[in-house]
């Protein structure tokens, strides 16, 4: 049993608790079980490899002790599972110290597979993601939606406060702009104006962070990792995650095509111009949010990791943000204090 949280515990008492795991659950491997300690995401888990001889398992740590029934990432799991989707296996829960014992699908991402792939091997892993959305959303349609993860969706609200939040921890905190009242004034209305029409849109089931990094090559399936804040939202959400993904550059014919297959499958009834110009506005809403976020890795967390990624995700913003009349003020506005979006 946990008496301390994981934001507590430290490196040698997160190893203290998974060796006291390990030793109530396999006692006979306990001195043959190497414990390798993972780099993590932009979330509070822990996470750390389990080698005992040939096996191998991938432990989640939560910073606190769960109830299972209640913890998203199982809820979400079953769900996907039941959808036939690709997720890692579960193979032990121990709410109590708040671990996750998981299927182990080794080291390679998406993001590292697509570095010596071929052009007809890159095209066939990107329809597969782009084909695994379209059944998430057909799947969710079609069948009960009891679950938390269609009770909570990228409403006004979401959409507008992520906005924000590229302005606090990108714009202020990581750039050290110095915006005047007229900014914040012009940057608030068009946060708001596109939150609510983003809003506006139809609602499906999304992964809510579908990009390189969160797909496996495993066993001929890309499987999906970091699904548990899956939510509502509209359907080109994901597919802007994708193709406008801050760790790898998909070429825009490849990505032209993409949208088209997956219109035709996932929106048949949209018309394309439509389609396409939600898809931009998603993109210009998800690229200001990541921007966000790794501006707070870096200045609050002290985590430079993502840096790196912040001029592809620069460029993807310009692409859109240029491209539409509506968008122009806050394009005008954002470019007095950051020029690579000139």
């Amino acid at each position: 049993m946990r008496t301390t949280s994981g934001a507590a515990l430290d490196a040698e008492g997160a190893l203290a608790l998974i060796r006291g795991y390990v030793a109530e659950k396999h006692p006979a491997d306990l001195g043959k079980v190497e414990v390798q300690p993972l780099s993590g995401d932009a979330s509070t888990r822990r996470y750390y490899r389990l080698v005992d001889g040939t096996r191998s398992f991938v432990l989640a740590l939560y910073p606190e002790p769960f109830a299972p029934e209640e913890l998203s990432y199982l809820t979400v799991h079953a769900l996907l599972a039941s959808y036939e989707l690709p997720v890692p296996a579960t193979v032990d829960v121990d709410g109590a110290r708040g671990i996750v014992l998981q299927e182990d699908l080794g080291v390679r991402t998406l993001q590292e597979a697509l570095r010596d792939a071929s052009a007809v091997r890159r095209e066939e892993l990107y329809r597969e993601a782009v084909d695994e959305i379209a059944r998430l959303q057909m799947k969710a349609q079609q069948g009960p939606q009891k679950l938390d993860c269609f009770r909570v969706a990228f409403d006004i609200e979401k959409l507008s406060w992520e906005l924000h939040y590229f302005l606090k921890h990108f714009l202020e905190g990581h750039r050290g702009c110095e915006l005047t009242v007229e900014d914040r004034a012009t940057l608030s209305e068009a946060f708001h104006e596109l939150s609510r029409e983003v809003a506006s849109w139809p609602r499906v089931l999304c992964h809510r962070d579908y990009h390189s990094r969160n797909l496996m090559p495993h066993a001929e399936r890309l499987y999906w990792i970091d699904f548990q804040d899956a939510r509502m939202g509209p359907s080109t959400y994901d597919l802007a995650s994708l193709l406008r993904d801050a760790y790898v550059e998909v070429p825009e014919a490849l990505q032209e095509d993409l949208k088209e297959r997956f219109r035709q499958t996932a929106a048949p009834d949209e018309p394309r111009e439509v389609f396409r110009r939600r898809f931009d506005l998603m993109c210009v809403q998800r690229n200001l949010k990541a921007l966000g976020t790794f501006g707070y890795m870096a200045t609050v967390r002290s985590n430079p990791v993502y840096l790196p990624y912040i001029p592809r995700n620069l460029a993807h913003a310009r692409h859109n943000l240029s491209r539409y009349p509506e968008l122009e003020r806050l394009w005008r506005t954002l470019l007095r204090h950051v020029p690579e979006l000139g």
